[in-house]
């Protein structure tokens, strides 16, 4: 069977690409990012997605995001532009449409993330399709991406820290959501269908992390219950970051979303004769490896990682053209630059570290504005020694300094990507 997978490249996506691919379906894997690229935001009308569709049989939509920013549009993602692939279906006569939703959105909406997921379902209903709509749960695999993937940077802390105001999780494993899609494309399987995707069990927040904590093999830590102001402090920080471009699990829809929990009915599942593994039998399948424990390890660095580096050369940049200006030209006439060769150096110098800083700051750039920054320390280096080489004996190190700082823009070369 030919199968379209919209969002083949997301946590959930690229799991059932990699499956189906191996039972011997013929995959075509669509998203912003893969060899098959499609842009929901551009899909205003059926007519885009006919040509990503011939020859298909049958649809998986995994595409989702978490809220609007730059780039990404909850509406069209979600709603519209879903809404159209729903239509080229129903016009090529693609009858089978498997799509994921999100657990308790027909319960209640407090975001445009959960509204638009509705607006979708609603949408798809409406269609002379062979639908099945999907609604899962926190989603837990080897993979990890957003919210499973802060857990596990949460349980590498010396101490669980706890949002306030977090409902219950009903986690469901992400091979259990694998096979639920294998079901639903049998063609005999039934149509019309909307089923939660949960798991067993029922958790805390803080409870999923600390199991996380023993899966790494590390000792039991106590939790810390946040105050309202320092979470508050928190998503709004995630929300300023995500229009630079990033997209952290920690956001102002999170909290909204987070409140009325991720919990369902188990039966849905049972009653097609699924039956969901537990988180604890999942963590005894499969033991961490040391990967899971640098992941987990370094996921909170990362982001400090990107803050200190781009502050790092904003910083140089003012400080070169503010209260170190004197010093600056002070060794440019020491290296035997003068007047206004050395002010246009120094002003050149720190422009460059300003939009070096710049693009290191911005998700899109920020691999281009790390590679710079490499070749600019290279350069400072090999000028440094050559106008004034005594820098290299200074007590305070300012030439040693450079390859440490150089060694770092190559680890967070090595973690930028987020899947």
């Amino acid at each position: 069977m030919k199968i379209a997978v919209v969002g083949g490249t997301g946590l959930i996506g690229s799991a059932i690409v990699a499956y189906l691919s191996s039972r011997g379906h013929a995959v075509v894997s669509m998203s912003r990012s893969g060899t098959h690229s499609v842009d929901i935001s551009k899909a205003t009308s059926p007519s885009y997605w006919l040509p990503h569709l011939d020859g298909v049989e049958a649809v998986v939509n995994c595409a989702g995001v978490l809220q609007d920013s730059p780039g990404d549009s909850t509406s069209m993602v979600h709603h519209h532009g879903i809404a159209n692939l729903f239509a080229a279906c129903e016009q090529l006569r693609i009858r089978r449409v498997i799509h994921f939703s999100a657990i308790g959105v027909d319960r209640e909406t407090p975001s445009d993330f959960s509204r638009s997921k509705l607006s979708g379902d609603k949408a798809l209903i409406e269609r002379d399709l062979d639908w099945v709509i999907l609604r899962p749960s926190v989603v837990i695999g080897r993979p990890a991406y957003g919210a499973s993937a802060l857990m596990r940077g949460l349980a590498a802390l010396p101490a669980i820290p706890v949002m306030p105001n977090t409902g219950r999780l009903q986690v469901v494993l992400l091979e259990d959501v694998v096979r639920t899609v294998e079901h639903f494309l049998d063609p005999a399987a039934p149509a019309r269908q909307v089923v939660e995707l949960v798991g067993p069990q029922r958790y805390s927040f803080g409870e999923v992390v600390a199991l996380f904590r023993r899966w790494c093999r590390w000792p039991p830590a106590r939790e810390i219950h946040l105050p309202q102001f320092a979470s508050g402090l928190m998503y709004k920080f995630g929300d300023m970051v995500s229009y630079l471009g990033w997209r952290p699990p920690v956001r102002s829809t999170a909290e909204r979303e987070m409140v009325r929990g991720a919990v369902g009915n188990l039966e849905e599942m049972q009653r097609l004769g699924l039956h969901p593994k537990g988180l604890p039998e999942f963590f005894a399948a499969e033991p961490a490896s040391v990967q899971e424990r640098w992941f987990a390890g370094m996921y909170l660095v990362k982001p400090a990682i990107f803050v200190v580096l781009s502050l790092f050369w904003l910083s140089t940049a003012f400080v070169s053209l503010g209260p170190g200006w004197g010093y600056g030209m002070g060794l440019m006439g020491e290296g035997g630059v003068e007047g206004t060769a050395a002010a246009l150096t120094v002003i050149a110098g720190a422009l460059a570290d300003l939009v070096i800083g710049l693009a290191i700051a911005y998700r899109p750039t920020s691999r281009y504005g790390l590679y710079a920054a490499i070749a600019i320390s290279f350069a400072y280096a090999i000028i440094g020694t050559i106008l004034v080489p005594r820098l290299w004996a200074d007590p305070l190190g300012p030439m040693l300094k450079i390859w440490p700082i150089i060694v770092l823009h190559f680890a967070a070369l090595a973690v930028l990507e987020d899947r």
